[in-house]
């Protein structure tokens, strides 16, 4: 790849971590609060919707397209580049297929599942709700983190590159 295709390409990258970066945001600061703070069984009800809605959104396709992506990136960077920016590249995938698509899929998604199995009314929901909110959102904050160093990196390493 040219040095601007290749800029081009991962600043693209980069833009779309941050966009679901930003997503994850919005959960971690307010969204999940004001479910918490609603009664259970309003919280459980839209945080089931929410969880089925999702899964036919831009959002998911970009959150499991860019695991696939990054480890492009990563070797591109590997065996394409050199210098500095090469580490940064690599960290970036690195990050994000760890920190992101890792923790979504083993930790956040079967936290997912179990609440969507579970009636909204059921004496164990409400149980289930109260661990779910506050795990879920620590498992969201390290994937907000994520994507957003992810980004992050990427852009360093552009400039780095440029």
């Amino acid at each position: 790849m040219s040095e601007t295709i290749t800029l081009i390409t991962f600043g693209s990258v980069a833009l779309i971590m941050a966009l679901v970066s930003g997503v994850f945001l919005g959960f971690s600061d307010f969204i999940m609060r004001s479910l918490r703070v609603s009664s259970p069984r309003a919280g459980i009800e839209a945080m089931q919707q929410i969880n089925r809605e999702v899964l036919s959104s831009a959002f998911v396709f970009s959150l499991i397209a860019l695991a696939p992506v990054s480890l492009g990136v990563m070797a591109y960077a590997w065996f394409a580049l050199g210098g500095p920016a090469q580490g940064w590249f690599i960290a970036s995938g690195a990050v994000y297929v760890l920190g992101t698509f890792l923790v979504t899929l083993f930790g956040n998604v079967p936290m997912n599942r179990r609440l969507d199995a579970l009636a909204v009314d059921g004496p164990e929901t409400e149980a289930y709700w109260a661990h779910y909110a506050v795990t879920w959102t620590r498992w969201n904050h390290v994937r907000t983190a994520a994507s957003a160093l992810s980004a992050a990196a990427l852009l360093v390493g552009c400039a780095v590159y440029a």
